[in-house]
């Protein structure tokens, strides 16, 4: 609606119309934020409960020496694939990464995209784990959004509580990638999948626009508990 439109209407329809041409009511505007932060919320309950089922299942995990010496992870909770013949996914979690005290940073919210390659036959949804191996893999989410594959070399990771990267393409990742599936681990090519960072989420999680850099350096304020929970499982998940 143009502005000359609404000035030649009569003064007692501009006043029928001013609720609407005010945009939604501030209530609204309040529920749709709980809503979002409520959202974000159990998304860092489900990276939790994905942290406390991988405790479990130690023996044929993810090599605990790669999580320890590990920049950071990533853990995707429930990544939905999108259609049985074209295929693709598509899901959210958080990202974590070391402190220079060697401890765990709040999390970061992340989205993936990407194409179908590299799924388990008859898997519809799975969790989905990075393990980030360098600095330079961290970096690279500061700035936004990076391809797999492209700006940073990824590979599927080898499974079991004890194994080491030992192939050429293992070793040379930056990125190792895993699906977790009804507690079955396999390693996962997500080559050309776009991760990025969502920053929607960060502002409904911690209540403000702050960027995954002041994230990760401790700059967030009002941080929710479930944050600290967080990084007590990965924690323990390293003792084990």
């Amino acid at each position: 609606m143009t502005l000359a439109k609404i000035a030649s209407y009569p003064l007692a329809v501009l006043l029928a119309l001013s609720p609407a041409l005010a945009g939604p009511p501030r209530g609204m505007d309040q529920a749709a934020e709980k809503s979002a932060a409520a959202g974000q919320l159990q998304k860092v309950e489900d990276a939790i409960r994905v942290l406390e089922e991988m405790m479990k299942e130690s023996d044929k995990g993810i090599p605990v020496g790669l999580i320890e010496g590990c920049a950071g992870i990533a853990i995707l909770p429930d990544v939905i694939r999108a259609g049985l013949i074209i295929g693709g996914r598509h899901g959210k979690g958080v990202l974590l990464v070391r402190t220079k005290d060697g401890g765990w940073s709040d999390p970061t919210f992340v989205d993936i995209k990407g194409g179908s390659i590299g799924w388990q036959a008859g898997v519809q949804s799975a969790d989905i784990i990075l393990v980030f191996r360098t600095p330079r893999s961290i970096e690279n989410i500061t700035e936004g959004q990076f391809t797999l594959g492209a700006d940073a070399g990824v590979a599927a990771g080898p499974v079991g509580r004890t194994a080491e990267a030992s192939t050429d393409s293992e070793l040379k990742a930056e990125i190792l990638s895993y699906s977790r599936s009804r507690g079955l681990y396999a390693g996962l090519t997500l080559q050309g999948s776009s991760l990025q960072e969502d920053r929607k989420a960060n502002r409904s999680f911690y209540g403000t626009d702050v960027s995954p850099k002041d994230i990760f350096e401790g700059r967030a304020k009002a941080v929710p508990e479930a944050a600290a929970r967080l990084k007590s499982a990965l924690a323990e998940l390293v003792k084990k």
